[in-house]
């Protein structure tokens, strides 16, 4: 492709609108182009990223025997509630001209459950996996980061369908394996990592994440055993038991204008993990409870809304905090508390604690759990933190990464075809019903977190498997006819030996070209000149190393042909 005809207008500053790096080269390297908030076009450039990965991510799903389909955008209100989804997922809502209610599909268990119950009669149609690439849309409330949080984006979802749970656990790992060939092979560094299913649903599940500096979610992996898992869903090894050398009498202690763990432990001349932090949170009823965890350590919202089963759990409110505890905010205590408690393993573990009081100014010191107060249930309740003990071995410690979710892979059972009634019959003839999964990827993530992970001060630098082109071609000198003639003569030798080519052929100033050539980050430039060719040679650049060499213009396209092999090579031993 030639770029005089081609449309791509590089920006030389960085766009006020652009918060993360990825959304910035995107914008200058004329990737997308907004469109309104969280909604972009893919211009020519950026598109070609995004089908190189859809090829990527089709090639190993057929490999596994998945069947393409594409499925609405837009989806009936009846099927959403029918699983019982419609009131809290399917937002951005509308009615036809009839006053039929409608939604964009944000996702398609609904759509593809309501497929397969209609066209699934036996279990010898079993297994089943159908995937779609196709445009979503979900309201974000703040969209940004370009096309990491938008609102409308390109995902591939695929849906399997089994006959109990140990076939659906096999097609389960079967696309876990899928997504690592399809992730490994878009040049990226990434980790599986157990995760929360979220409103999904599910039983269990994997997320996918590029490490990268700039990524949203942290993530948690041993370095001994293979254990890897995102913040929200790291387990906690179980405390060791300590056997108290005495039991002091509990006191209460006045603790002027001391709210916070630090402020309460240096005036009462204690260590914050001494402190029993009592936190209040409002339940999806409106109820009233109670979360225990050490004073060092911070409680996991997602663990105990999993535990209770709720699909929302906030921190309660002042009034909630008063009505609940008698007492304000910054001073809650678990002794004659009255509403439920839950408290992390670590609290049963503490002798001679600190806890509020429940009053203004006041603590108590010297308590003890089940001497002074009583929990109703205790469980791993708190965040994991770097540098712990892994709860799956004996000898690894946590260390923490950075991570940017591009796939996720779920469980999802029989949630869905109970609900909607998506059922088979088994080779006795009797109904059951199907056990799902679910398995999706962010196609435009996968591109945005790529330049996250693939970058320098120029610009980005293209793994060479997603890379828009494989070569960018520069004709330094347009107004000569030798290097116009070298130029074209290169321009269809590599073409011809299979190579995609983006050719500069603009008229426009040398160093124009090579800044554009470098924020563009194609794998290999080609650079055509009038000095170079005096000596019968031109000059081929690697975007990642930056080497460069001198080669004939006869011997170039055989060079660029084994330095884009030598390249694919160092990104698998990167990985």
């Amino acid at each position: 492709m030639r770029m005089s005809r081609y449309l791509l207008n590089t920006l030389k500053e960085v766009p006020r609108e652009a918060e993360i790096l990825s959304h910035q080269l995107m914008l200058r390297a004329c990737m997308i182009k907004k469109v309104a908030a969280g909604i972009y076009t893919y211009m020519p450039i950026g598109y070609r990223v995004i089908r190189k990965i859809e090829a990527i991510i089709r090639e190993e799903l057929d490999r596994e025997g998945c069947i393409e389909l594409l499925m609405p955008a837009v989806q009936p209100a009846e099927l959403w509630q029918e699983s019982k989804r419609w009131d809290f997922y399917g937002k951005v809502r509308f009615k036809d001209r009839k006053g039929a209610d409608f939604c964009m599909g944000p996702t398609h268990e609904e759509v593809i459950t309501d497929v397969v119950r209609r066209e699934l009669k036996s279990y010898r149609q079993l297994p089943v996996n159908l995937y779609q690439i196709q445009t979503k849309f979900r309201d974000e409330i703040r969209p940004r980061y370009g096309l990491m949080r938008g609102r409308e984006f390109i995902m591939k979802d695929a849906y399997s369908f089994d006959v109990n749970d140990t076939a659906s656990e096999k097609s389960y790992w079967a696309m876990y394996h899928a997504y690592a060939r399809i992730f490994h092979r878009c040049g990226l560094k990434f980790r599986a990592v157990e995760a929360d299913s979220g409103a999904i649903g599910g039983s269990y599940t994997h997320e996918f994440h590029v490490l990268a500096d700039t990524g949203e979610d942290t993530v948690l992996s041993c370095d001994h055993c293979e254990y890897t898992a995102n913040i929200e869903k790291a387990e906690c090894r179980k405390p060791e038991h300590v056997k108290p050398d005495a039991f002091f009498k509990m006191e209460k202690k006045e603790t002027p204008r001391k709210k916070t763990v630090e402020e309460v432990a240096e005036f009462l001349g204690v260590t914050p993990d001494k402190l029993i932090k009592t936190m209040i949170f409002s339940t999806e009823d409106g109820t009233s409870i109670a979360v225990l965890v050490r004073g060092d350590h911070e409680v996991n919202v997602v663990k105990v809304k999993n535990f209770l089963g709720l699909d929302a759990l906030e921190l309660a409110d002042e009034e909630m905090i008063q009505s609940a505890t008698s007492g304000p905010s910054g001073f809650s205590g678990p002794v004659g508390l009255k509403i439920r408690i839950l408290a992390d393993l670590a609290v049963k573990e503490m002798v001679n604690a600190v806890t509020g009081a429940n009053e203004k100014d006041m603590h108590w010191v010297n308590v003890n759990p089940e001497r002074d107060f009583k929990v109703d249930e205790y469980h791993d309740f708190r965040l994991a933190e770097k540098g712990e003990r892994c709860p799956r071995c004996e000898e690894g410690r946590y260390e923490q990464f950075k991570g940017i979710e591009v796939g996720q892979v779920f469980r999802l059972g029989k949630k869905y075809s109970e609900s909607m009634n998506c059922s088979f019959l088994d080779e006795n003839g009797k109904e059951k019903p199907a056990v799902m999964g679910c398995y999706g990827i962010g196609v435009g993530r996968t591109a945005a977190a790529a330049i996250e992970q693939n970058n320098d001060e120029n610009g980005i630098i293209w793994p060479v498997n997603i890379a828009p082109y494989d070569v960018m071609l520069l004709n330094l000198d347009i107004q000569d006819d030798s290097v116009n003639e070298a130029a074209q003569e290169l321009y269809e030798n590599l073409q011809n030996a299979g190579m995609e080519v983006l050719y500069d052929d603009r008229d426009v100033r040398a160093g124009f070209k090579f800044k554009d050539a470098d924020l563009i980050g194609l794998p290999i430039q080609v650079i055509v000149g009038k000095r170079g060719l005096k000596e019968g040679l031109i000059e081929v650049k690697v975007r990642r190393t930056q080497d460069r060499v001198k080669v004939s213009p006869q011997k170039a396209p055989a060079r660029v042909e084994a330095l884009l092999e030598s390249l694919k090579e160092q990104e698998e031993q990167r990985r």
